[in-house]
């Protein structure tokens, strides 16, 4: 174990050179476009997929309640004649008139809500039109930023691939458990992932006590409880 932590340093070293190869990528122009219109492709398509839900709610309410229009405009309609059916069947024709305006009142609150109902109806199909636009638009741009940023991580390939060759050499000399918490941890953007004691502490600030300061004076690494870094003594 006593020379561990100068295989952990020899990669993370080299490492680190991908780590700024990846960063120059990342900050290019033409990964921030791609980035961009990719994060707002995948937000729009939730989107519009939860709007054409609503949408099919609407027309279905829409569709319950044009159908309860017409069926109080018949029972209105029933009411057109109320001398001949206060004749035929009797009874007091104010009676028959407070149900028809009762029915009528009834009918206008439906509309009401019909109308209403259209309006959010209008409103959704205006948004989702205007959305669809966008969409159509970043997708050009998804597509032209995707094929520049392909151009642009194809040109460094040998470099990158470089690295890696130097990186598959180092780690044969690390011992695999070892290695795999490194990897893990860069992948959980931990960098620089082993670091040196100062002054009894990791650099995030975690004081190690003399006992285990103790085992790092034989060569070893710790793994620091607070930044999750492995920790090794000069």
């Amino acid at each position: 174990m006593a020379a561990l932590n100068e295989e952990l340093l020899e990669y993370q070293q080299v490492d680190g050179e991908y780590r700024k190869l990846e960063q120059e990528l990342s900050a290019s122009e033409e990964y921030k476009k791609y980035a961009q219109a990719k994060k707002f492709l995948k937000a729009a398509m939730d989107k519009l997929e939860s709007q054409e839900a609503r949408a099919a709610e609407l027309r279905s309410a829409k569709e319950g309640l044009a159908a309860r229009c017409e069926e109080m405009a018949k029972s209105i309609g029933e009411y057109s004649d109320l001398e001949e059916m206060v004749a035929e069947g009797g009874g007091d024709i104010s009676f028959y008139k407070k149900n028809a305006l009762a029915l009528a009142d009834r009918l206008r609150a439906v509309k009401g809500d019909l109308g209403k109902l259209m309006g959010e109806i209008e409103s959704i199909l205006a948004e989702y039109n205007k959305l669809k636009e966008q969409v159509r638009s970043m997708q050009k741009q998804y597509n032209e930023y995707a094929d520049k940023f392909k151009k642009l991580r194809d040109s460094r390939a040998a470099e990158a691939d470089a690295i890696m060759g130097r990186l598959g050499k180092i780690a044969k000399e690390i011992p695999a458990p070892i290695l795999e918490k490194y990897k893990q941890k860069r992948k959980e953007r931990i960098f620089p992932v082993v670091v040196p004691l100062q002054n009894g502490c990791c650099m995030c600030g975690m004081d190690f006590p003399l006992a285990i300061q103790g085992k790092l004076a034989g060569g070893d690494v710790i793994e620091c409880e607070n930044c999750r870094r492995f920790v090794y003594k000069k």
